[in-house]
C-alpha cells in the first residue's frame, strides 16, 4: 500500500515550529505519510516567488490534501493574503471551524462545555477583494454574492450538520440592510433546510448573534455564514473557548481540501520556541478524518485533552511554562500512555 502524501506548507513567523511539532505528533502516533514540502508566504516572496507560487498550487490539486501553516499577510499595503489566494486558486469554497471547550483550560465559559462548528463561506462576499479608488478621498469594496455560492455552502452545512448528529443549523446574517446579497443568501439557506426536516434552522442578525454569543454561547450548534461575518465570528467562538491557539480550521472543496490553524503567525515569538501548536494540530486531526484515519484522530484528540486536562505542560498562552518541544513530546507520551485500538 503506498503511503499517503500530503502536501505542506510551513509558513510564515512561528509556522515552521508548530508544523515540525504537529508532523512530530503525527508520525509518532503512527502515520505512515509521504511529506511533500511547498512554498507560500515570506518563505516563497525571499525566493523571488510570489506568496503563492504556481507550482504550489499544482502540487496541492495533485495531492488533495495540505496542512498548511500561519502565514503573514500585510495590512493596508504590501503583498496579498496567501490563504485567500490558496482558496480562491482551489475553490476551497467551506471554511470549517469548530470551538469546543477543553478540560482543565481556564476562561470565561471553561465550564460551559461549549461545542460549535462556524461554516464559513470562503471564495466571495468582500474576500473576493474587487476594491479601487475613483477620487483620492473615497475608496470602494464590492460585497460578491452569487446564488451557486450560497447554495453549495448552505447544502453543505446541512450536510455535515445531520453526518455529525447535530441538531441546529442557524444562518447568520444582515439582511435587514443587505437586502439583496444577504437576502440571496437567507433565501437558500431556508430552501436547503427543507431537505433537512429533523434538524432546527433558523437565523439571526451578525450583531445580534455576536451579542449572544458572548452572552448565551451554549444555545448555539452550527453556525453557516458568508465570508466576512464568518471569519469575525469564528475568532470570537476561539476567544470563547481558550483563544486562537486552539482554533483549528478546515478549507474544503470539491476536490481538495488544506486544513490550517485560525491564528496568524505571530513574529513577535517567531524563533523562541513558546509557540503553542494546538490550533495546527487539531487541524492536522481534522485533516485524518478527512482522509478516513478515525483511531488516530481520536487517539490525538484523547492525548490533547489529557494534557490540558492535566495541566502540567500547558504552553505560555494557555498560563503554563511549556515550550513548543516540551508540549509535542508530552502529546505523544500521553498517546502511548492509552489503551491501545483494538
Amino acid at each position: 500500500m503506498s503511503k499517503q502524501r500530503i502536501a505542506i506548507l510551513p509558513g510564515d513567523g512561528i509556522g515552521p515550529e508548530i508544523m515540525e511539532a504537529t508532523l512530530s505528533i503525527l508520525t509518532a502516533t503512527g502515520l505512515d505519510a509521504e511529506f511533500v514540502y511547498c512554498d507560500a508566504g515570506m518563505a516563497a516572496m525571499e525566493k523571488g516567488k510570489p506568496p503563492v507560487p504556481p507550482e504550489t498550487i499544482e502540487t496541492i490539486r495533485e495531492i488533495g490534501v495540505a496542512l498548511k501553516g500561519p502565514t503573514t499577510t500585510p495590512s493596508g499595503g504590501g503583498h496579498s493574503s496567501a490563504n485567500v489566494a490558496i482558496r480562491k486558486a482551489l475553490d476551497l469554497f467551506a471554511n470549517i471551524r469548530p470551538a469546543k471547550t477543553l478540560p482543565g483550560l481556564q476562561g470565561p465559559f471553561a465550564n460551559a462545555n461549549l461545542d460549535m462548528i462556524i461554516v464559513r463561506e470562503n471564495t466571495e462576499d468582500l474576500y473576493a477583494g474587487i476594491e479601487y479608488q475613483a477620487h483620492p478621498d473615497v475608496a470602494q469594496a464590492i460585497k460578491v454574492i452569487t446564488r451557486p455560492g450560497c447554495r453549495r455552502l448552505v447544502k453543505y452545512g446541512f450536510k455535515m450538520a445531520q453526518e455529525q448528529g447535530r441538531k441546529r443549523v442557524t444562518a447568520v446574517h444582515k439582511a435587514n440592510i443587505m437586502k439583496l446579497t444577504d437576502g440571496m443568501f437567507l433565501h437558500e439557506f431556508y430552501e436547503e433546510a427543507k431537505n433537512y426536516p429533523d434538524l432546527i434552522a433558523d437565523d439571526i442578525i451578525v450583531d445580534n448573534c455576536c451579542m449572544q454569543l458572548v452572552t448565551r454561547p451554549e444555545k448555539f450548534d452550527v453556525l453557516v455564514t458568508e465570508n466576512l461575518y464568518g471569519d469575525i465570528v469564528s475568532d470570537l467562538c476561539a476567544g470563547l473557548v481558550g483563544g486562537l491557539g486552539l482554533a483549528p480550521g478546515a478549507n474544503i472543496g470539491v476536490d481538495c481540501a488544506v486544513f490550517e490553524a485560525v491564528h496568524g503567525s505571530a513574529p513577535d515569538i517567531a524563533g523562541k520556541g513558546v509557540a503553542n501548536p494546538t490550533a495546527l494540530l487539531m487541524s492536522a486531526v481534522m485533516m485524518l478524518r478527512h482522509l478516513g484515519r478515525h483511531e488516530q484522530a481520536d487517539r490525538i484528540t484523547n492525548s490533547v485533552l489529557r494534557v490540558c486536562s492535566d495541566g502540567k505542560c500547558l504552553t505560555v498562552d494557555l498560563g503554563g511554562k511549556a515550550g513548543t518541544k516540551d508540549y509535542a513530546v508530552e502529546v505523544i507520551h500521553q498517546s502511548k500512555a492509552l489503551p491501545a485500538v483494538s
